[in-house]
């Protein structure tokens, strides 16, 4: 088993095999170990998570309100002209994808596209620096930075954007609008006579839609969140493997390391942008369909 060198501390060199290096840094800074993968009690935090996302929130939407609150009606500034640009490309990708009134659509698809970029990128920082700092700044012994690679932060922003569908689906129907989709689609409602058949035919046929609309739900949340957590988690145990390369201090290890490294971070921008774009594009399109009337 390959060896990675730790920090020296005061009983001399620590060493610690793969698997353990990549164990330690999958290891969240919580408020209290987790249960099990999912965890529904409110104490069993990742305060590293919480920290990192609202910082990335932080790093896009400070920039954004700059760039608007300086916008010029004249010829605009390079980084007004970009985030104009942005903009309109993401205005672009919801005209397509949701019918309706879009001035609120376009700066959610926006806000949305530049946070999960940031969070992804923090993956193509030297995995060793931020829980390096963590440790010998603020005492921390476990600090996991990549926010899109901890299901529990993935899941709560598909969970999101599930109260946003309920949101305009009751806005845009109306109350009553939204109870009858849920009661007549897909498979449409027999019409309802005099004879009793028709009743119980149209009960049960209600029952069905509503559980079909509840898979729909369920299964398009789980899949947008696990979809963007599946690729950036495999992208960071990549990194990790690679960063174990150079361990060895040999020149070929060093050599693989620094080859291997720029090659999948190179790799892994089209990642980072890939997954950022999908995961705003998903949301368009159930926003999209909160819009539609059946």
């Amino acid at each position: 088993m390959a060896e990675l060198e730790t920090m020296a501390n005061e009983g001399g060199a620590v060493k610690e095999t793969m698997s353990e290096y990549i164990s330690h840094h999958l290891t969240h800074l919580s408020s209290r170990p987790a249960s099990g993968l999912f965890d529904f009690a409110f104490d069993a935090m990742h305060l590293d998570t919480l920290f990192f996302s609202l910082l990335c929130a932080l790093i896009v939407l400070i920039p954004l309100r700059m760039a608007a609150s300086r916008a010029t009606a004249g010829v605009p500034g390079k980084f007004q002209l970009a985030v104009e640009l942005l903009l309109e490309w993401v205005n672009d990708q919801a005209k397509t994808l949701v019918h309706g009134k879009l001035d609120y659509i376009a700066p959610l698809a926006l806000t949305i596209f530049t946070w999960v970029t940031v969070m992804n990128a923090v993956d193509l920082l030297p995995v060793d620096w931020l829980p390096w700092v963590g440790k010998h700044v603020f005492g921390v012994e476990h600090l996991r930075p990549l926010v899109t690679a901890d299901i529990n932060g993935t899941l709560g922003m598909s969970l999101g954007v599930l109260l946003l569908v309920f949101y305009y689906n009751l806005k845009i129907k109306g109350v009553g609008g939204y109870i009858h989709q849920l009661l007549c689609a897909p498979f449409g409602m027999l019409k309802i006579s005099m004879n009793p058949l028709t009743w119980i035919g149209a009960l049960l046929l209600a029952v069905v839609n509503v559980a079909m609309n509840c898979v729909e739900y369920i299964s398009n949340t789980l899949s947008h969140g696990m979809r963007l957590y599946g690729n950036m988690y495999a992208g960071e145990l990549i990194f990790f493997l690679i960063a174990g390369l150079g361990a060895s201090g040999t020149a070929l290890g060093i050599g693989l390391h620094l080859f291997t490294g720029t090659i999948w971070a190179i790799f892994h921008i089209l990642i980072v942008l890939l997954q950022a774009f999908i995961f705003m594009m998903l949301t368009l399109v159930y926003i999209g369909q909160a819009h539609d009337k059946h």
